[in-house]
């Protein structure tokens, strides 16, 4: 019995009926021997922590672009908090955590430069489709290793593209819209619960708002602290979800949700929405909209930025000119596309 067997054999012995088996997945696009050591979710896991999508999130935005401060979150640092969230609660409902991980470390991929605010001037200029949970699974079907991708079980495609609600109800009416799996049904409950926590601190640390802002509501249900708040998130969503009609249905009480209801309610308001941060995003709009014109009509300087970025060539693709040019513009860390942008705007200085 190989390594990976053994491990197999635990998780049918410890896991829940809802949990899913590494042994039983989907399987992968493109078939390939099982790893003698690693389970299937592992070896995805291991494969999105050494991508370079994942390495270009630490120079994502999440909420504020560019930030002085050092303790501000990045795309990267929402990622590993979601990931630590989502294997907790993993782990008290009898679920598989290495998928769960896997999802989450994978969920924010598709994030473009700037935020949502690089999201949405792509939605503008190359399609009203555009979402970065979809250019998410593109990142890891078609543009990793230079347009082989990471070859991914269904189960953390899956929980990729359908980790994200928007401002939508966090558990959709929809069935379709929801993962396959609980651990991918986990991750996007996670994912709400690390951004309204860590949201929360920046916009006090910015200054955007300040704690006696907080509605007392959610500071008298939800906790005073970022542990406390989540903790409570937690524990309400592992005690209120139960089984019904054969499967796991997971729920939270009215106290509890109507609290991180109402808190997200005021960050879309007061931070979100507020001058301070969409001052910026509109800066952030002119960049993205500026290159994305100059690499459309420029296709040699597109494709040394294509080669640099390790992304696809122009000549070993079908897709058009303008699926290029997004794909590099949403691949870009905040940085890169700053640089980028004076490299090729800004006067050049003379020695």
């Amino acid at each position: 019995m190989t390594l990976r067997e053994e491990f197999e054999r635990r998780e049918a012995n410890f896991l829940s009926v809802y949990g899913c088996q590494s042994a039983h997945t989907r399987g992968r696009a493109v078939p390939e021997a099982a790893c003698p050591i690693r389970t299937a979710f592992q070896v995805d896991k291991d494969r999105i922590l050494f991508s370079n999508a994942f390495r270009r999130l630490k120079l994502k935005t999440q909420v504020f672009l560019n930030p002085s401060g050092d303790e501000y979150r990045t795309r990267l640092t929402h990622t590993l908090e979601v990931a630590q969230i989502a294997r907790t609660i993993a782990r008290a409902m009898f679920l598989n955590e290495d998928l769960a991980e896997a999802i989450a470390l994978g969920h924010d991929l598709g994030h473009t430069p700037f935020g949502h605010g690089g999201e949405l001037v792509l939605k503008e200029i190359f399609s009203a489709s555009f979402s970065h949970q979809a250019q998410g699974l593109r990142v890891v079907q078609v543009l990793e290793n230079n347009g082989r991708g990471l070859n991914l079980t269904f189960e953390v495609r899956d929980g990729i593209v359908k980790h994200s609600k928007g401002y939508g109800k966090i558990m959709p009416d929809d069935p379709r819209e929801l993962p396959v799996s609980m651990e991918g049904r986990v991750v996007r409950v996670a994912d709400i619960m690390a951004y309204l926590n860590h949201d929360l601190d920046d916009a006090i640390r910015s200054g955007v708002i300040c704690e006696t802002d907080i509605p007392g509501e959610c500071t008298r249900v939800l906790g005073a602290t970022h542990d406390a708040r989540i903790t409570t998130m937690m524990a309400d969503l592992i005690a209120q979800s139960k089984p019904h009609d054969g499967q796991l249905v997971l729920n939270m009480g009215d106290t509890v949700y109507g609290a991180m209801t109402a808190l997200r309610h005021f960050l879309y308001e007061r931070v979100y929405r507020s001058p301070t941060v969409h001052n910026e995003f509109v800066k952030a709009k002119k960049i993205m909209s500026e290159l994305y014109a100059f690499l459309l009509e420029d296709e040699s300087v597109l494709a040394e930025e294509l080669a640099r970025m390790r992304l696809p060539a122009l000549t070993s693709t079908h897709c058009s000119r303008e699926r290029m040019v997004c794909d590099l513009l949403a691949c870009m860390t905040d940085r890169y596309a700053l640089s980028l942008y004076a490299r090729t705007f800004f006067p050049a200085q003379m020695r």
